[in-house]
């Protein structure tokens, strides 16, 4: 058995997982068990380095606000802005403090400098401005696709004027509330002026499409793409805070949902232009169902991997990784009867695994799922094995973040 285990083991190396699909992907997907750790983003810089020189994919994109990283964007590709600010404001989560986070977008500023447009690396973020439970106000986002469209159409066209639109957004932190996280009645989702905002994005999206064939001549390409952005984006929002207002059981598993969902929309978005590397939590981009335990239970949902996935069929491909000890967290050497403890025996300290293959020697006696004794890390599915295109393995991270 060990042998056969090790003839499904590769090196590390973007060739490794080339070898392992039947052909370049539109979409290659990087996952993670856990986050804040910067040895993990230090192998997806690798990786995803290679990938670009080696494979010509030119889009980079992670689990960050879609909206923030237009400014990282705007930085990797032209230069504007300092790397400092563009490291605070380019990023959610907090994600821009990790040295990890500011060696990619240092790289890709480096690697785009002199290169025409064709050649660049672009990046972008695919989560919404939101964290599963906490969103953002509508404002930019809706007051960018008014403003547009009140320079290039008629004004009677319009749902309705700015002053209206302004009025009904009212003070952003009616959106931000912290405590509609666990209380629904603190949301503004579900009021009058959102209500009503929803029909006037609706409005302003659908009046945006209708003007297609115009607005395709006279806007550039770079500016179309974040208008749709920016129309996505207010409507899933405006969404979103409707659900936050829900006071059915099934609220939970509607967040986490339109989560995914918002961002599957802004992954296809992204696959129209070209070839995209993605990295985020396992979680967001496995085939399967994707589940996890909240205060008032468990909640499972279908992610951004699998929504988008079933949008590209062949074109869309999973890698997750695996973990043996993050020990600064309190997670110690996996049993040995888990995924994590067969591959944790091996010498390697990282590698390539072939998951279908494995899953074909494992046969008929899958390892035992392993219990994370810490919340913020979640191991590998042994049941997802024959379903992932492949699997990055590390032994051991060491270490803080």
């Amino acid at each position: 058995m060990a042998t056969d285990i090790k003839e499904t083991i590769h090196a590390v190396e973007a060739a490794a997982i080339m070898r392992l699909l039947p052909n370049r992907p539109r979409m290659l997907a990087l996952g993670e068990p856990t986050h804040d750790e910067d040895t993990l983003l230090d192998l997806r810089n690798e990786l995803f380095r290679q990938l670009v020189e080696q494979e010509g994919y030119r889009t980079i994109t992670v689990e960050s606000d879609c909206v923030r990283g237009l400014v990282v964007d705007d930085y990797v590709t032209s230069g504007t802005g300092v790397l400092d600010e563009v490291m605070e404001h380019g990023f959610s989560h907090g994600w821009g403090a990790h040295a990890g986070n500011r060696e990619l977008v240092r790289w890709m500023r480096a690697h785009n400098d002199g290169r025409p447009a064709s050649e660049q690396v672009r990046f972008a973020g695919f989560d919404g401005p939101l964290e599963i439970t906490a969103a953002e106000s509508p404002r930019q986002t809706l007051t960018a696709l008014h403003d547009h469209l009140s320079a290039r159409v008629d004004a009677d066209l319009l749902p309705c004027t700015a002053e209206t639109l302004d009025r009904l957004l009212g003070p952003d932190d009616r959106w931000t509330e912290p405590a509609a996280m666990t209380d629904p009645s603190r949301s503004v989702g579900r009021s009058a002026d959102a209500d009503r905002l929803r029909l006037i994005a609706d409005d302003l999206v659908a009046l945006f499409d209708a003007r297609t064939p115009y607005l395709a001549e006279e806007v550039p390409q770079d500016e179309w793409d974040r208008l749709r952005l920016y129309g996505r984006t207010a409507t899933g929002l405006l969404r979103y805070h409707h659900w936050m207002a829900d006071t059915s059981p099934a609220r939970m598993n509607r967040l986490v949902g339109l989560r995914d969902q918002m961002m599957a929309h802004n992954l296809l978005a992204l696959a129209e232009r070209g070839p995209v590397l993605v990295h985020a939590h396992n979680s967001h981009l496995q085939r399967e169902k994707s589940s996890m335990g909240m205060w008032q239970g468990p909640v499972e949902w279908w992610s951004a991997g699998a929504l988008a996935g079933a949008g590209l069929g062949g074109e869309y491909a999973f890698v997750a990784t695996a973990l043996g000890t993050i020990r600064h967290r309190g997670v110690d050497a996996p049993p040995p009867d888990t995924l994590e403890g067969l591959l944790h025996a091996l010498p390697e300290d990282r590698c390539v695994v072939d998951a279908r293959r494995l899953a074909a020697v494992l046969g008929d006696t899958p390892p035992a799922p392993r219990v994370s004794p810490w919340f913020g890390y979640a191991p590998f599915d042994p049941a997802h094995l024959a379903d992932s295109d492949g699997i990055v393995f590390v032994k051991d991270v060491p270490g803080g973040a």
